[in-house]
């Protein structure tokens, strides 16, 4: 399964945005029960979740359903839930510890995990957190409320959870998913943030309204002429040449144009 480019979330308790998810395509989306739904309405969001999940269509885009936090009042009822819906998977937000991952993956037979790291103890312990999920997501919003930070356009402050996330899902060989734009308005302020994380390592980013889905997918899809480049770098590999486009070819060249290939789905 290929780690998603975008992840939309869709607020739980409005049937009619779930619905309208295949007009934007994202590569996965998640119904949300935590964020964007109030605690009085907790309890019948996930009813309609569950509904609103079971009557999208077929398509490619990877359906899950992000639960409330484990330790909140929700949390048992919203695993119930998706153990029983047609969702292909969840998103465990604020993961703090390992035993959390390990208690929701005994509830939920073999769907995937998408985790959340977004709190200063979730990314000071990332690299025990990620083994096993699909893909991680670093949470700036709530990782610099729960340092007693500021954000900023610049991103500048979380910089270090940023790439300590990164890391820890680079060491444990599974996706990473970059932080969220709240300006949903503020395109070049997406391109530029999603570029960014590109070229800190991310594979996709998280997106809140759908507007942003086509914004990702550009910003992390290899151009043509990456690939171009790409597969004139593996040629030479092969071929034995030391220069391309005049610069020197050696190992870490070839695993860099690998990537790119990867990222394009194709062969390298």
């Amino acid at each position: 399964m290929r780690v998603p480019r975008s992840l939309l979330f869709v607020p739980g308790g409005r049937p009619d945005m779930v619905a309208k998810v295949p007009r934007s395509a994202p590569d996965a989306v998640a119904v949300d029960l935590e964020d964007a739904v109030a605690a009085a309405d907790k309890d019948a969001a996930r009813g309609t979740s569950v509904e609103a999940v079971a009557a999208l269509p077929a398509s490619d885009t990877l359906v899950l359903i992000r639960i409330n936090a484990p330790g909140t009042p929700w949390y048992d009822d919203d695993v119930a839930a998706v153990a029983s819906s047609a969702a292909q998977g969840v998103v465990l937000p604020k993961l703090e510890d390992p035993a959390q991952l390990t208690d929701l993956a005994g509830r939920i037979g073999d769907r995937v995990v998408i985790a959340g790291l977004e709190t200063g103890r979730g990314v000071a312990r990332a690299r025990e957190l990620v083994p096993g999920v699909l893909a991680a997501y670093f949470g700036a919003e709530d990782y610099i409320a729960s340092v007693g930070g500021r954000r900023s356009s610049s991103s500048r402050e979380v910089l270090y959870a940023r790439s300590e996330v990164l890391l820890a899902t680079r060491l444990a060989g599974v996706g990473a998913l970059d932080q969220t734009v709240v300006n949903v308005r503020d395109t070049e302020l997406f391109r530029a943030d999603a570029a960014d994380g590109r070229d800190l390592g991310y594979d996709g980013k998280i997106c809140i309204h759908p507007t942003q889905v086509g914004l990702a997918h550009e910003i992390f899809t290899p151009s043509d002429e990456e690939v171009a480049h790409a597969r004139k770098v593996v040629q030479a590999g092969r071929s034995g040449v030391g220069v391309v486009d005049g610069e020197m070819v050696d190992d870490v060249h070839l695993r860099m144009a690998g990537a790119v290939l990867s990222r394009a789905g194709l062969e390298a």
